[in-house]
């Protein structure tokens, strides 16, 4: 069973920045897409951001140009850098394959507000 840690959350304001990491228990390279996920409180768990083995990244609309998703294949670990975060980016983030189709994590919190 694959697991997954999710780690750099916090509580922020508005306008900063938080580089959430993601570490595998196995290797990702053989892994097409890879994803981060959401869910904020009360909502379900929606897909934020994607990318493929060969780096094409896609992102939902409400965080086109402000978060960027990267992998390190070599460290099993998939990135996700936020900036200008805003109060509607608060919930716990997970990553996981697209799909998904290994088991959650706990996710890492991200909270913003002033």
């Amino acid at each position: 069973q694959v697991q997954l840690v999710e780690s750099g959350g916090g509580l922020v304001q508005p306008g900063v920045s938080l580089r959430l990491s993601c570490v595998a228990s196995r290797n990702i390279f053989s892994i097409s897409t890879m994803g981060w996920y959401r869910q904020a409180p009360g909502k379900e768990r929606d897909l934020v951001a994607t990318i493929t083995s060969g780096g094409y990244r896609n992102y939902v609309d409400s965080v086109t140009g402000r978060f960027t998703i990267a992998r390190d294949n070599a460290k099993n670990t998939v990135y996700l850098q936020m900036n200008s975060l805003k109060p509607e980016d608060t919930a716990v983030y997970y990553c996981n394959t697209y799909g998904p189709s290994w088991a959650w994590g706990q996710g890492t919190q991200v909270t913003v507000s002033s």
